[in-house]
């Protein structure tokens, strides 16, 4: 009995666990989510807003900005003095 506890909690474990490590692999790679009823926990899979808007269409869902997604910008550049710092 022990012993089919300890399969089953193994076999559990691994599964959720899996199920957590590809949903979160799977939602880094576009910028926008479809969420609602009809998409479960979100369908991440879209580059644009227009194409999430596209599939969203006529389901009961809503698209919004992936929050996994870290966008690359630039650093900031300074902010150089508009006027000439030498004395005439």
């Amino acid at each position: 009995m022990k012993i089919l506890v300890a399969l089953v909690t193994t076999t559990l474990l691994t599964v959720a666990v899996c199920a957590l490590a590809s949903t979160a692999a799977s939602a880094q790679g576009s910028s926008y989510c479809a969420r609602g009823c009809d998409f479960g926990s979100g369908d991440c899979s879209y580059s644009s807003y227009q194409q999430c808007q596209a599939s969203v269409s006529g389901r009961v869902g809503w698209c919004e900005a992936n929050p996994y997604v870290r966008t690359v910008s630039a650093p900031p550049q300074p902010v150089r003095a508009a006027f000439s710092r030498r004395r005439l």
